[in-house]
């Protein structure tokens, strides 16, 4: 891996910072919990009498001992997520001056489970958000695992395939900020790109237009059908729970007719899945599904970092990944980090948000906190994660990565081929009597929320670092 040194010392990729006031906050959290003590000490000390318990006040008593002292218990518990808030800062310039010509290749996995709950619209404004990122397209593979199976889906997959050539040159040309065309249209004030704007958005509306009319039909013509041999691997779909594998590769540098934009550029690499299902099959949600989308992403792109984002969360930030390539590609740190993962930001919230839909302490407080102590969990969403790490692979202090992208795995393979090779992997039997979601990748759990789209995962790194 290349040193690079500044007058002989160690330039890291990210620097960690204490939280200002620090000590201010640690002697108001003292005092606090001074008083709390001195709130039970009179509690115990003024026990109750025999005519106090008579007249009933005994219940009375209980209920506000049982009370203050779960609620200072609780309030000592808290206490951890703010005693030592850390904050982190990339350096992307001195990234891009050590590797901008050796980036390793990213895997950006994209899960939806119906189209009804997540529209088809939603879901490829997330995509195209991801395949806008400001990073080489070349190294960019884009994938969505449509645990629904919708042919509806797919077609909206069609559509923004090719709506990328020209949204993709579009962002580039105006540097556009956010890249998901639905949320810059509604946020745009400057007018002053006239034309392009106005052709950008005339095209938008016209996909969106076709898209949701397929949606409200629940079903695609068959005019279209006959376009797009993607359409028939659903002529043997027989419902969402029960159907085989359909993969298709919309866009890939080896179709010389369909992986360029208007510009001339290579697009990245976009694919749709919908994995194998069998009634007899336990699928495990969302763990199975993004299983699937590694073991799959192994033989089409073997990106060596992955990302993972819910299909209603798009990227508001086009520089997110060289963001984590910054913890990961550190010289020294590098090897400690598992992965590096961002907080949701929340749209269309109340003024005041009363009932903190935004988050706001967890992401900006409790996250940071956490941090200081080792780092949060995952979250399971706006993650990076080292492909490696999930693989199992341990770390030490002489690990040396080599980020270099490899070759493809199989250069001779046409896309054909890759697609066949790539469906035995996303098979609802193939974790059969192996130590897939048991000990290796994402670990399956009974623990389901009202939703039944949570799942547990286990990470084989113990140290890592969360970028709030």
């Amino acid at each position: 891996i290349l040193k690079v040194m500044d007058r002989g010392e160690y330039t890291p990729l990210f620097e960690t910072k204490k939280g200002r006031g620090r000590v201010i906050y640690r002697l108001f959290a003292i005092s606090i919990f001074v008083a709390t003590c001195f709130i039970w000490l009179y509690r115990f000390n003024h026990i109750i009498s025999q005519q106090e318990e008579d007249d009933g006040r005994k219940w009375i008593w209980l209920g506000l001992l049982a009370s203050e002292l779960w609620f200072g218990f609780y309030w000592i518990l808290t206490q951890a997520l703010r005693w030592n808030l850390v904050f982190r800062q990339p350096f992307k310039n001195r990234l891009s001056q050590r590797y901008e010509h050796m980036l390793p290749a990213v895997d950006i996995f994209v899960c939806t489970a119906d189209p009804e709950i997540e529209p088809p619209m939603m879901v490829i404004n997330t995509v195209l958000s991801v395949m806008a990122y400001d990073y080489p397209t070349e190294k960019l593979s884009v994938y969505l695992s449509d645990d629904a199976g919708s042919d509806v889906t797919f077609y909206a997959m069609l559509e923004a395939s090719q709506f990328a050539k020209h949204w993709l040159p579009f962002c580039k040309r105006f540097k556009v900020e956010p890249r998901s065309p639905n949320a810059y249209f509604n946020t745009i004030i400057d007018t002053n790109l006239d034309n392009d704007l106005v052709a950008i958005k005339k095209l938008y509306t016209e996909m969106e237009n076709r898209i949701e009319n397929v949606t409200k039909l629940k079903r695609v013509p068959k005019e279209v059908h006959l376009k797009h041999k993607g359409f028939s691997q659903w002529d043997s779909y027989s419902s969402r729970r029960d159907h085989d594998t359909i993969l298709q590769i919309l866009l890939h540098k080896k179709d010389p007719n369909n992986s360029k934009d208007v510009d001339g550029f290579i697009l990245p690499t976009l694919v749709y899945l919908a994995r194998e299902k069998r009634p007899q099959y336990h699928h495990n949600f969302k763990a199975g599904a993004m299983n699937s989308l590694l073991r799959v992403s192994s033989i089409i792109s073997n990106g060596k970092v992955i990302l993972n984002v819910d299909c209603d969360m798009y990227s508001n930030n086009s520089e997110s990944i060289k963001d984590a390539l910054c913890f990961f590609m550190d010289e020294k740190k590098g090897h400690e980090i598992a992965f590096v993962q961002s907080p949701q930001n929340f749209e269309n919230v109340t003024k005041n948000d009363l009932y903190g839909s935004a988050l706001l302490a967890i992401s900006e407080v409790e996250f940071h906190g956490i941090d200081g102590f080792g780092g949060p969990l995952y979250v399971g969403t706006g993650c990076f994660h080292k492909r490696e790490s999930l693989c199992g692979m341990k770390f030490n202090d002489e690990y040396k990565h080599n980020w270099k992208s490899e070759d493809d795995l199989f250069k001779e393979a046409n896309l054909q081929e890759m697609e066949e090779k790539s469906k035995d992997l996303a098979s609802c039997s193939y974790e059969k009597n192996t130590q897939w979601g048991k000990e290796v990748l994402y670990i399956y759990s009974f623990f389901l929320t009202l939703n039944s789209n949570i799942y547990v995962e286990k990470i084989i790194k113990v140290k890592f670092i969360s970028k709030p």
